[in-house]
């Protein structure tokens, strides 16, 4: 597929959607454990499974809008960019952010902070914050 400049609202409004299920069908499953269990193994397991699942998402929100022009995104550190760098780390980083020569972040002015060398490890909150600045993003430049 050729790199693209625009999107169509419907794939932003589908995205959208889509992350606002998933949210709060965990929310929902997170709440439902806790209710019904005090086992700290249990607890612990899910925990565990948060970034991961978390981590996946990231991947999963970076595909819908794959195709994007760095034209269109520029090269400062912007949620877009703060996407592809760490869809970039998850998959061929072992999970850990590295930055590159285009893109110039600079953590403090990000959405989630993160510093080159750190582990990725999405929270669900974190995820939220994420996916809200990059659709927002999408929104402004790409609709």
């Amino acid at each position: 597929m050729l790199g693209r400049k625009e999107y169509r609202p419907e794939e932003l409004d589908a995205a959208t959607t889509a992350i606002g299920e998933t949210l709060a069908a965990y929310r929902t499953l997170v709440d439902a454990v806790h209710r019904a269990t005090g086992d700290a193994d249990v607890a612990g397991a899910l925990d565990a499974f948060e970034p991961l699942l978390f981590n996946e998402l990231t991947l999963a929100l970076d595909r819908r809008f794959v195709h994007r022009l760095r034209v269109v995104t520029g090269k400062d550190g912007t949620p877009l960019n703060e996407l592809e760098l760490m869809t970039e780390s998850l998959m061929n980083n072992d999970g850990v952010l590295r930055g590159n020569k285009i893109i110039k972040l600079k953590p403090d002015e990000t959405v989630l902070k993160a510093e080159p060398g750190d582990r990725i490890a999405l929270t669900a909150a974190q995820f939220e914050r994420l996916s809200k600045a990059v659709l927002g993003e999408i929104r402004a430049k790409f609709v």
